[in-house]
């Protein structure tokens, strides 16, 4: 070989954002003058430059080399040691190519955005806004959540309350705001409140939002209630006080038409006097009851057109939203990558479908998943496949698929068939992330794809625990 080299120093240090710089040095130790191209390779080679890039050197002469690295202060450029090297070709003999390596160690960094979508709610006994986290850091982000407010006027139910981040990605949590008192009558009332992430050994961030409170019902009906309430009263006070006295004058018409006819007459008996006898009671005749309707069928008086009447047909149900009407919703009003879900729970069949990130299935009720219904958009498709608590992979290596808006299924919602323990998952394009909730377990934790590959969730196969909620974002 006609070439010798050496990197001073083969190892150095670098923050994400700065500049850091070693010397190669190269001599010619054949017998001709040739001419050396030098180009970095390897993963850290974008942010790597050579000054000079042609080094033209005569037999027994040095040249130096200065290799500049400066990786950009993104989650791209990954904490800890990296390896990289340099190729060096001779114009000469282009096939005794050398390629010097030494170790880059870029240092770790973190860095957190956090937003509330949308940062204003409204309602009457409950809030829902969604809490966006993004690790832009090139290390992995652990925090728990919290929320608080000014009186401590409103509980918070955060969904996971405690996230894991790999570097460069998001994940969403859902947060239910409860006002601790109801405001029956009145007028909406804002209040202020806060969500925090929190980090071992660093500062908190915190996102602030507003719950806009309203009242059950308005202050105008509250005011209409009590004045008819009053009305009412002082109409029962009234009427008790001066009850109206009903009489009629059918007894006095009887009692006259008795005495004219049952008299006797004055000639008749002279010395006595008359004697007017008590009227006797008048029975007055009940009208005759009308005759009851004729049964539906029967007869020719009802009906329509004298075919004796039909019967009423139940109305149709509604058609069920699947995965891919809700994906395409999402996708014809929103730009970038989704995935919609739903799960068929045991017991309750097939949830409304969710979208990036929300809870699908039940935690906390002892129900498993059976099967799920899954659809992307912008994602070149989607493929999956389930294990089951009996029976594992009941279909081998034969993996569902299906292209962007179109529904995917796997798992069965048969009674014979077993509930579901785990999935596998991947997209077409770009990854794909999953949490899943187990039995026992709770939520296993966000893990999320390399581009292209596949991801595993749920229970470990030799613990055989059931699947009772998944989480899905692309």
């Amino acid at each position: 070989m006609s070439l010798w080299t050496s990197l001073e120093p083969a190892s150095v240090t670098v923050d994400p954002g700065s500049r850091a710089s070693v010397r190669l040095r190269v001599r010619n130790t054949g017998d001709v003058v040739d001419e050396y191209r030098l180009e970095p390779v390897g993963p850290i080679a974008p942010w790597t430059t050579v000054e000079p890039q042609t080094l033209r050197l005569y037999p027994g002469t040095t040249g130096t080399v200065e290799l500049t690295f400066a990786p950009p202060r993104t989650s791209d450029a990954t904490a800890g040691p990296n390896p990289y090297a340099v190729r060096i070709t001779p114009t000469e003999h282009p096939e005794a190519v050398t390629v010097p390596e030494g170790n880059l160690t870029i240092t770790p960094f973190t860095e957190v955005r956090a937003e509330l979508v949308p940062p204003t709610v409204k309602g009457r006994f409950r809030g829902r806004p969604r809490l966006a986290i993004d690790n832009i850091g090139n290390t992995k982000l652990t925090a728990s959540l919290s929320g608080s407010d000014n009186g401590d006027r409103l509980s918070y139910e955060l969904q996971p309350a405690n996230v894991q981040i790999e570097p460069g990605r998001a994940v969403f949590v859902n947060t239910t705001l409860r006002p601790r008192q109801i405001i029956w009558f009145g007028s909406k009332e804002e209040q202020r409140y806060s969500l925090a992430v929190r980090r071992s050994g660093a500062q908190a961030l915190e996102v602030e939002g507003t719950f806009v409170q309203r009242g059950f019902l308005p202050r105008w009906l509250a005011t209409a209630l009590s004045l008819t309430v009053a009305l009412a009263i002082a109409f029962v006070m009234i009427w008790l006080a001066y009850k109206p006295q009903v009489n009629t004058s059918a007894n006095e018409k009887l009692a006259e038409a008795g005495v004219s006819t049952l008299a006797p007459s004055p000639s008749a008996v002279p010395s006595a006097p008359a004697l007017v006898p008590t009227p006797t009671a008048v029975v007055v005749p009940e009208a005759p009851a009308t005759s009851a309707a004729p049964a539906a069928g029967s007869g020719s008086g009802g009906g329509s057109g004298g075919s004796g009447g039909s019967e009423s047909k139940a109305p149709a149900k509604p058609k069920q939203e699947t995965a891919a009407d809700a994906v395409n919703k999402l996708a014809a009003r929103s730009d970038g990558r989704h995935i919609c879900y739903r799960a068929y729970v045991a017991d309750k069949g097939w949830q409304d479908p969710v979208c990036d990130g929300a809870i699908a299935g039940t935690t906390g009720k002892n129900l498993p998943i059976k099967a799920l219904n899954i659809a992307t958009a912008r994602t070149g498709g989607v493929t999956g496949n389930a294990a089951h608590v009996v029976g594992g992979w009941l279909t081998g290596d034969k993996w569902s698929k299906a292209g962007d808006g179109v529904n995917m299924w796997m798992g069965s919602s048969k009674p014979a068939v077993a509930v579901m323990e785990g999935f596998t998952i991947k997209t077409i394009e770009g990854s794909v992330c999953q949490n899943a909730h187990v039995k026992d377990r709770g939520w296993l934790g966000n893990g999320c794809t390399k581009a292209g590959d596949w991801i595993y969730g749920g229970s470990p196969m030799e613990q055989k625990l059931q699947l009772e909620a998944v989480r899905f974002t692309v």
